[in-house]
């Protein structure tokens, strides 16, 4: 029978000494399993609420409306579209109550969807109880880290749009928010690609996540605070020409088209760079 040189090297190494027993490997732990707080619901006013057994909410739908982005900070998220118009591939990290995934999904039927979510009790509850169609050749839900699908080589330069919405049961700031994450998610975009992200502009992680993502984009811009903290930044892998009479037009055509108060966010943009 033959033996590989190296495997005789291995077994060398494992001894003390001439005539010694090998020395025996401790067994590897088992993996530690995930925790995941409580998925829990709470409605009000026709509203559906998804919760992480806390008070703050992670997401929300209109019940009688569940392809509409409920929240003013969600639809801040769609800000992208105001310099994207014919994107091909849509990315949410965060699935939250689904609210962006099925909004990109009905509005850009050429559009290729993806959600990445790590917690398989959300994906499951945002079918049953959030009105997410299952997957077909344009919508795909991953069950994975995000952090493991921006590092994926196949996903580089692949990616028009990524909203990233990425909270835990505390909301204490974002889960992932390191300069390395911020140029994986960089490196994901086609050249000019933007990504938007919640973040808490009262919360300590706000100027923490601003220099990360500054150091991993050509530009940012951050819309004013809704909700009583949320701040949406977009962030453009390479820097636009801002022309505001365009941006403005544009905004006309999304409000037409989709209901999105786009107007607002191009005074958000232009609060911006003039302040």
């Amino acid at each position: 029978m033959l033996i590989k040189r190296k495997s005789i090297e291995a077994k060398a190494n494992h001894m003390d000494g001439p005539g010694k027993k090998p020395v025996v490997a401790l067994a590897a732990k088992p993996a530690r399993k995930i925790k995941y707080a409580p998925v829990t619901l709470s409605e009000q006013d026709g509203v559906r609420f998804l919760h992480f057994g806390t008070e703050w909410v992670q997401g929300a739908m209109r019940l009688r409306k569940p392809d509409w982005i409920e929240l003013e900070y969600a639809q801040q998220m769609m800000a992208w579209m105001l310099f994207i118009d014919a994107p091909a591939h849509l990315v949410q990290l965060g699935l939250g109550t689904a609210a962006l995934t099925k909004f990109c999904y009905r509005h850009f039927p050429e559009a290729r969807v993806t959600a990445v979510e790590l917690n398989p009790s959300v994906i499951a509850i945002c079918h049953t109880m959030f009105k997410l169609p299952p997957d077909d050749d344009r919508l795909g839900v991953r069950e994975m880290d995000a952090a493991d699908f921006v590092n994926d080589p196949l996903n580089l330069e692949s990616i028009d749009a990524l909203l990233v919405d990425l909270y835990d049961a505390t909301a204490k700031g974002p889960v992932l928010e390191s300069a390395e994450f911020y140029a994986s998610c960089a490196a994901c975009l086609r050249p000019d690609g933007i990504m938007t992200v919640n973040l808490f502009g009262d919360h300590p992680s706000f100027n923490r996540n601003l220099k990360a993502i500054r150091f991993a984009f050509d530009d940012v811009i951050c819309l004013p605070e809704v909700h009583e903290g949320n701040v949406v930044c977009l962030a453009f892998k390479r820097r636009p020409t801002l022309d505001f009479a365009e941006l403005y037009a544009l905004a006309a055509g999304v409000v037409a088209t989709t209901r999105m108060p786009a107007k607002s966010w191009v005074n958000g943009i232009k609060e911006w760079v003039e302040s």
